[in-house]
């Protein structure tokens, strides 16, 4: 997948490994960042950065892994691991060969993800939910159903109402917590203001999401976004003591 002139994000169908070939540098950032976020949405579970053939033109340039870790870090099912045989250093996970990098996502348990694409029709909320509520009682955390199917429930229908294309609801594990997220083909980000007023005949929808998830947020993509949110049980359990 070319994302610059001087820089390539190539990408493998069959294997979880990115390669970025060329020059990276500040100019190339927004399109390695757009290009990896797609690609990590792509596919659930960890993917590997091969830096191999990748020449860093300049440092602060290569900040854009630690900041593509970071956006995802809330994803369901989602994390960056780097291979680059100059140098390990601080920020995101980095082995000096791809045989080491290979073991390190062999020796993981393969990602818990539940999938559903779905049409921005009245009845995706109620696919939604029942992909959620699936999704806590096979991990194990029934108590976070609930609270769940609330926030799913938003951001579908913020999709329907809102950007009205087709969208991708993702579910996953990871250690306690819950993490959901949908994806779009609107580039309109939501937009959170807190408190709607009493006489408001909309605006509860992110207000919900606010209560029921201990972070929620949305991150661009090159064509549309993520709406993500992350649950715990025992914030269910305080709230019901």
């Amino acid at each position: 997948m070319p994302t610059d002139v001087r820089c390539l994000v190539e990408t493998d169908e069959s294997s979880a490994v990115v390669r970025l070939t060329g020059v990276l540098d500040l100019a190339a950032v927004d399109a390695v960042r757009d290009a990896l976020l797609a690609r990590l949405w792509a596919r659930p579970g960890p993917v590997i950065a091969d830096l191999t053939r990748l020449r860093v033109a300049e440092p602060a340039a290569r900040a854009v892994l630690d900041e593509v870790r970071r956006v995802v870090a809330d994803w369901p099912a989602a994390d960056l691991l780097v291979l680059d045989p100059a140098a390990a250093r601080e920020g995101a996970p980095v082995r000096a060969t791809l045989d080491e990098a290979q073991e390190e996502l062999a020796g993981a348990p393969l990602a818990a993800v539940l999938n559903a694409d779905l049409l921005p029709t009245v009845g995706a909320a109620r696919e939604a939910r029942a992909l959620v509520t699936d999704g806590c009682d096979r991990w194990g955390v029934p108590e976070l159903a609930e609270p769940a199917c609330i926030a799913v429930t938003e951001m579908v229908n913020n999709v329907v109402a809102h950007a009205g294309t087709p969208m991708t609801v993702r579910v996953a594990p990871r250690d306690s917590s819950l993490h959901l997220a949908v994806r779009d083909h609107s580039s309109r980000l939501p937009a959170y203001a807190g408190l709607a007023p009493l006489n408001s005949a909309g605006g509860r929808g992110l207000l919900l999401i606010d209560t029921v998830a201990r972070r929620w947020g949305s991150t661009p993509l090159p064509d549309g976004k993520v709406v993500w949110c992350v649950l715990h049980p025992e914030d269910e359990v305080a709230h019901r003591s």
